[in-house]
């Protein structure tokens, strides 16, 4: 009777242990199914994604750059880093170069510099390091770029770089962006890696249905430094792929060098307020929903000195420039006392003013139509063409307009 009982016993605690996993793995099943893909609701959602990309080159950053892309608009700004910006390192608690703190093995705090220098938050990272990435561009048959300058270089080898547009194999575009000049000013050199990321983003795009095979996948994903699994890295690409690089423009952090401990370092201007208030501007314009507007266009601005501060409105041309306007003119105004800083615009676009007038919060603004495109050339004046005029009075620091 006893071992009946016991037997009889042992099959419900079995019954019931079968029962409990199998309801337990339908919930887990369920659970799975019904869990979003972390990407794919980032990129069905409304928020910005930011985007860290850096070229590598022996463990050191030869250019970094942040993506900042809308998925709602399908529209992207992009920054450019350089390795020598100087700055408190947050992770260090010490002045120096930004690309100190970089390690190959984990970019992690260099990262956590360039949230802090730009004011967000790096979503994904990405490392092309040289070596691999040669094979990269292999693999999408070369990168396109336009040379403005021809270089011909001599040292160990010759390296010869015709103007012009050139499609780079791997080992070339590599040199392209590795070699330096001891004449080569550094915003030069960022000038050459800048295009070269743009143009390696725009023949990925072009090489998108190339990049979904999975036998191609297979070869490329592995290439790229970075913590994404390959579905998000794969997922994110894609996306990225209908982006027109062409009207991307990349704005580099600006700023003044000086000398600091025996080291040349770019100090951002105005302790890096310029920088973030360029990617705040920067971060609205993808946030506005554009149904055939202007919104990627390039204003142009007439800046003219209505102070007797010398050399006020090339300092301010700086400034203005760093947030992505064309400033055609400097000069003096018509007279040295205007007490309020002014703009003039023409534009005729009321939302591109206030952005524009946000740059140095002024809020003195008059409106005035723009000549047709047909006006006679003769009668075209700086004045007519400029989307702006800005004209800077007493109330202007350097910086902001003041007691509005």
């Amino acid at each position: 009777m006893s071992k009946t009982f016991d037997y009889k016993t042992d099959i419900s605690i079995f019954l019931v242990l079968a029962i409990v996993l199998i309801l337990l793995g339908g919930v887990l099943f369920t659970l799975n199914v019904l869990r979003s893909d972390p990407i794919e609701e980032a990129l069905a959602g409304e928020d910005l994604i930011n985007i860290l990309f850096v070229f590598e080159h022996e463990q050191k950053p030869l250019g970094s750059y942040v993506i900042i892309y809308s998925p709602m608009n399908n529209r992207a700004a992009a920054i450019s880093i350089p390795g020598d910006t100087g700055k408190i390192l947050k992770t260090e608690d010490r002045r120096d170069r930004l690309d100190a703190v970089y390690l190959s093995s984990n970019i992690e705090a260099f990262k956590t510099e360039i949230e802090d220098l730009l004011g967000l938050s790096v979503n994904y990272s990405i490392v092309f390091e040289t070596e691999k990435l040669a094979k990269i561009i292999d693999a999408i048959d070369g990168v396109n770029i336009f040379i403005p300058n021809a270089y011909d270089i001599y040292g160990e080898e010759i390296i010869l770089f015709p103007s012009g547009n050139t499609t780079m194999d791997g080992d070339k575009g590599i040199q392209y962006i590795v070699f330096e000049l001891p004449e080569e000013d550094t915003n030069d050199s960022g000038l050459r890696r800048e295009q070269f990321f743009r143009g390696l983003l725009k023949r990925l795009g072009e090489k998108k249905d190339l990049l979904q095979d999975p036998v191609v996948a297979r070869f490329f994903f592995p290439l790229l430094n970075t913590r994404m699994n390959r579905l998000t890295q794969r997922k994110l690409f894609q996306a990225l792929a209908s982006l027109d690089m062409d009207r991307i423009h990349i704005q580099a952090v600006s700023g003044n060098y000086r000398e600091v401990s025996g080291q040349r370092l770019l100090f951002p201007y105005y302790d890096g307020t310029v920088i973030r208030d360029v990617v705040r501007q920067a971060q609205r314009s993808l946030e506005q929903v554009t149904q055939g507007t202007l919104i990627e266009r390039i204003f142009t601005v007439e800046i003219l000195n209505g102070t007797t501060t010398t050399g006020l409105a090339s300092r301010t041309a700086e400034l203005i420039r760093g947030f992505t306007y064309d400033v055609i003119v400097t000069g003096n105004a018509d007279r040295n006392d205007y007490d309020n800083t002014e703009i003039i615009d023409r534009s005729g676009i009321e939302n591109a003013v206030y952005n524009f007038a946000g740059v140095i919060r002024c809020s003195n603004i008059r409106f005035e139509s723009k000549l047709p495109d047909d006006t006679d050339p003769g009668l075209m004046t700086h004045e007519n063409r400029a989307d702006f005029t800005l004209i800077l009075g007493k109330d202007f620091n350097g910086r902001y307009v003041t007691g509005n």
